[in-house]
């Protein structure tokens, strides 16, 4: 048995008293961790005042009190709020305790949060103790990071697994920026296939320079020599041209499916605030037109009603017309996947998030790895394609 099994709880007894125990020492160690790090944040700030010489960043009571599942059942969390009487933007948000997290059902899914959030190992150790009560085995700082290693191990072995048996009618990238160091930018690029079955799965994650041409021409090569056949009949991605011309190069014969999302936003960005509503509107048509003949007719009426007030928008969106239509040539019941790179975005929105408001994540391998671990959690809750491999094919 490998020192991570010790950490997989059964579903917990709400009426055990003992379960309440460890339930309110969990609860109280979160209160101390979030006090704590509002104390640090506030004192950090303190230099800061307002035109009167008052203390601009204040405590300003508390959150709604939210429960958080964990392998032990709800706890109970209060999140302090913090007043910018400066009027700066400054807020304070816990990393212990982000706002979108809601939910650890296991151990499992907890451990990789608080050491993705820079835990040390002595902390993680007391956490656990709370969690797991004092007595539960594999408690000793030797053992957390021997668990670290195991998890490190688990990315390596990952990412040198035989690839024969798998083929893909889809797959999803995007590039995902994360700070490792001040000044030291990681750029994650990630891919994520549907095999034969429908099933989603993380295919590649790896870091390189940017998104550049050859750190995407890396990964798809790497993909090819362990083995995997064939090339996908559509890849999904944004605007990155790295991305584009990798797959031009690797996977000739692949179409090309711009991301929705990212276009849309591309072309907000070109217009004032006050028309944005109106043309995103006009997007929303073409996109979710009920056939190409329609979503054509919609893309054309929208360059034309646009183009002569917002040449700079319309000239963003005409010159992918046909990427940006290509998943009508594949059955409607995958439309909804295949538009965007949704698959990739929504896993990634917690790590993103975080690690744009984090000086220093750590090293390069914790955060390549936490991020496999991460994905590796939400994998197993991914909906399948309604419409597998066998029906897909060229038009």
């Amino acid at each position: 048995m490998t020192d991570s099994k010790v950490f997989n709880l059964n579903k917990p007894e709400q009426n055990d008293p003992l379960q309440e125990v460890l339930r309110e020492g969990a609860r109280k160690m979160l209160s101390a961790a979030i006090e704590a790090e509002v104390t640090s944040f506030i004192h950090h700030h303190g230099g800061l005042k307002t035109a009167e010489g008052r203390t601009a960043v204040v405590r300003n009571g508390y959150l709604p009190g939210r429960s958080i599942q964990t392998g032990l059942g709800d706890i109970e969390v209060k999140v302090p709020k913090v007043r910018d009487r400066s009027g700066s933007g400054i807020k304070f948000n816990s990393s212990l305790i982000p706002p979108y997290l809601k939910r650890t059902r296991s151990i499992e899914e907890f451990l990789p949060w608080l050491y993705l959030r820079g835990v040390s190992t002595g902390d993680f150790t007391e956490t656990l103790k709370h969690l797991l009560g004092a007595d539960a085995p594999g408690l000793s700082p030797a053992t957390i990071s021997r668990l670290k290693q195991d998890w490190e191990q688990d990315y390596q072995n990952w990412t040198r697994r035989d690839l024969s048996g798998k083929r893909h009618a889809y797959v999803w990238a995007d590039g995902i920026y994360s700070t490792v160091r001040m000044d030291d930018r990681l750029c994650l690029l990630v891919i994520i296939g549907s095999d034969e079955t429908g099933r989603k799965e993380l295919l590649a994650l790896s870091d390189g320079y940017r998104e550049s041409e050859a750190s995407w021409t890396e990964v798809l090569t790497d993909l090819k020599q362990r083995g995997l056949k064939g090339a996908p009949k559509l890849a999904v991605g944004d605007g990155a041209l790295g991305f584009w011309k990798a797959v031009t190069q690797c996977w000739p014969d692949t179409d090309q499916q711009r991301c929705w999302v990212h276009k849309i936003a591309n072309v907000m960005e070109k217009l004032p605030k006050a028309m944005q509503p109106k043309v995103k509107e006009a997007l929303h048509n073409i996109w979710q037109a009920e056939t190409r003949e329609k979503a054509y007719k919609a893309f054309d009426n929208c360059i034309e009603r646009f183009s002569p007030k917002y040449p700079k928008a319309m000239e963003c969106l005409a010159k992918d017309k046909d990427s940006m239509l290509a998943f009508y040539d594949y059955p409607a019941e995958n439309w909804q996947h295949i538009r965007t790179t949704n698959p990739v975005e929504s896993v990634f929105a917690t790590v993103r998030l975080r690690t744009a408001k984090t000086k220093n994540c750590g090293s390069r391998m914790t955060t390549l790895t936490m991020a496999f671990k991460l994905m590796e959690v939400a994998q197993k809750k991914w909906f399948r394609l309604r419409v597998c491999l066998q029906s897909v094919s060229h038009p």
